[in-house]
């Protein structure tokens, strides 16, 4: 024979419900990193396009074309890109944030090619494993950046640029997540 429950079971049980409400509703709070980090995506993509469009208008000055110009443009193409790939890590983090915690995006599952890509995130070891790479790649292009003006005049200079662009492309294998395993087909 079932029992019916006691009042205080009762009243237990409904304070239960309305805590479980408010704390489900308290998950609403995560859409100020999600607002914070897509207005930071915004100011990064800007800066990175103010950066390469410095680097595009000194080429006006053409007639300093030594090894320091050209580095210098170059550097400004490469800082300009690594805010972008900074300002994409932003984006999926937001992204992540929202769909993890908030809603799932409907109008992301009704494209056509809706699930695949970067901005497909269904948990946070996703999530995580996207933004490594993301930043990951961040750092490579940053440490990329000075070896373009650094001199090579000797032996161990060039030694030295050699171990960098070897660590530069270990690094790149590693973030593919290639290593020691299997793709699926």
């Amino acid at each position: 024979m079932a029992t019916e429950p006691s009042y205080g079971q009762t009243r237990r049980k409904r304070f239960e419900l309305q805590f479980e409400k408010v704390l489900w509703k308290l998950r609403l709070i995560a859409i100020l990193p999600v607002i914070m980090s897509l207005t930071s995506t915004g100011v990064t993509f800007v800066l990175g396009t103010l950066e390469i469009g410095k680097a595009i208008l000194g080429l006006g000055t053409f007639a300093d074309q030594d090894k320091a110009y050209v580095a210098r443009v170059l550097g400004g193409v490469v800082s300009g890109i690594d805010l972008y790939l900074i300002g994409i890590a932003m984006l999926i983090f937001g992204y992540g944030v929202y769909e993890l915690l908030i809603s799932p995006i409907d109008a992301a599952r009704n494209e056509e090619k809706a699930g695949e890509g970067l901005l497909d995130i269904r948990d946070l070891d996703q999530l995580k494993e996207k933004l490594v790479k993301v930043l990951v790649v961040a750092l490579i292009v940053s440490a990329f950046k000075p070896m373009l003006s650094l001199p090579i005049v000797d032996s161990p200079s060039l030694a030295f640029f050699c171990l960098s662009v070897l660590l530069l492309a270990i690094s790149g294998f590693l973030v593919t997540g290639d290593l020691g395993k299997s793709k699926k087909h």
